[in-house]
């Protein structure tokens, strides 16, 4: 996968994808045998150094009351994804985000972060919003 063509073409011939944009894919994925469900977003982003990479983002919940301390544990717990703050409609959000460069990305790999972080984002979604499926 050497580009966002190549991981559009791959994103539309496996799931079900809402939004459609130049470098933007909604994905809409199914969970919990189709119970839940949660939006993965996919978008290319330019590092500094003018590589791309591939963000694979999920929102999770409203950051109301949320201790930043423990945002920032989880993120030094985690293995794949991060906690990152950002508006939806100036409204701010907590996200669940991964970030990796196009080299060496794969269709497999793809698939596997679409996976993990729309899984552990349905948790995190279920345990700030009392089981609430808002995204």
């Amino acid at each position: 996968m050497q580009s966002f063509e190549h991981i559009r073409t791959h994103v539309l011939g496996q799931y079900t994808v809402g939004t459609n944009e130049p470098y933007l894919l909604g994905v809409e994925l199914s969970l919990d045998g189709g119970k839940r469900h949660q939006g993965i977003f996919l978008a290319e982003l330019e590092g500094e150094d003018g590589r791309k990479y591939l963000r694979i983002s999920t929102t999770i919940a409203p950051p109301t009351g949320l201790d930043p301390r423990r945002a920032l544990a989880f993120n030094w717990e985690q293995r794949i994804g991060y906690l990152a703050l950002s508006d939806l409609d100036g409204v701010p959000y907590l996200h669940l985000c991964e970030n990796r460069p196009y080299d060496g990305l794969s269709a497999a790999e793809v698939d596997r972060m679409i996976l993990e972080i729309g899984g552990l984002g349905d948790k995190l979604e279920r345990a700030f919003s009392a089981g609430g499926d808002l995204f």
